[in-house]
């Protein structure tokens, strides 16, 4: 099962499940969440009826008040991060780090995996919305994943795509300065749709690519499988959960192998385009934030 959610016109905020490219409303069976309908879904409920409302390219549109757009596949209560997953990022986030040469590798090495907070629903944008650029960050980068949506006993209820945008100078600057560097509004980026691990069942043969895309041409683009990440779901999650409860729809990332170099800094206006099947793609632009913004 795939699932969705979108706005509709004069109806508000919906739930999906896509069939084949075809977007069928279920929200009054999902009791209007996506969470409900996943849960539903891992207690072995088959996904209900609906109507149709559209197709999957027709909603993946920019936001507007006049036609239905997807947003946030789910409105999640935390988003957590894993760090140095793939051997590439260790030997990147080493790179001109004085002070603490050789932090990461230890890590990838460690039994110990790197967990980090990263936020919860107000950080977060849907597709086609723009992500960030801290107002101090002159290096900031996207960070493409995968991800897991999680029930709070741990069980993997939906895998969708994560770009976990992140201020690398402020990291490398200091390892302390890490919250900083990841937390922010608009710094998490989910979509397009969730996928139950039923349609997945080995995550490991699935790619991950990822393109920048500026002035109307491509300036990167880079694609990594996921057999590269080192640690298991399994080992990730129950290191998360050791001594934490989670909460129902908590989503853990699962760290990047998709390295952008530092003379590629994102830049306002630049578009992020995340493929992964059959997650979909996952298309966001950049904007920069004034040191003055606060919430709307």
């Amino acid at each position: 099962m795939r699932v969705v959610q979108y706005f509709q016109p004069g109806a508000g905020d919906r739930v999906g499940v896509v069939r084949g490219e075809e977007v069928i409303d279920v929200t009054e069976e999902a009791r209007g969440s996506a969470l409900r309908l996943l849960l539903d879904r891992a207690a072995g409920r088959e996904a209900p009826e609906g109507r149709r409302v559209g197709t999957l390219r027709e909603l993946d549109v920019a936001q507007s008040a006049e036609r239905a757009y997807l947003r946030l596949p789910i409105d999640p209560p935390e988003v957590w991060g894993a760090g140095v997953t793939y051997k590439k990022s260790a030997e990147f986030r080493d790179e001109d780090t004085s002070t603490s040469k050789g932090i990461y590798d230890m890590v990838y090495s460690a039994p110990r995996p790197e967990l980090f907070y990263k936020g919860r629903a107000a950080h977060c944008v849907g597709p086609n919305e723009a992500a960030t650029i801290r107002a101090d960050s002159s290096f900031t980068a996207p960070e493409p994943e995968f991800a897991l949506v999680l029930d709070r006993r741990g069980t993997i209820l939906g895998y969708t795509l994560c770009d976990d945008v992140s201020a690398w100078d402020i990291e490398r600057e200091n390892p302390l300065y890490l919250p900083q560097s990841k937390i922010f509004y608009g710094c998490i980026v989910l979509g397009p749709t969730i996928v139950t691990p039923d349609e997945v069942p080995d995550p490991s043969t699935l790619t991950l690519r990822c393109a920048i895309r500026r002035g109307g041409r491509t300036v990167f683009e880079e694609s990594v499988g996921l057999d590269r990440i080192k640690r298991p779901f399994d080992e990730l999650i129950g290191y998360l959960r050791l001594n934490n409860p989670i909460q129902d729809g908590a989503v853990l990332s699962t760290g990047t192998g998709i390295i952008v170099p530092p003379e590629l800094a994102l830049q306002e206006g630049d578009v992020i385009e995340m493929v992964c099947e059959p997650i979909g793609t996952l298309r966001h632009t950049m904007r920069r934030l004034p040191r003055d913004w606060s919430p709307e």
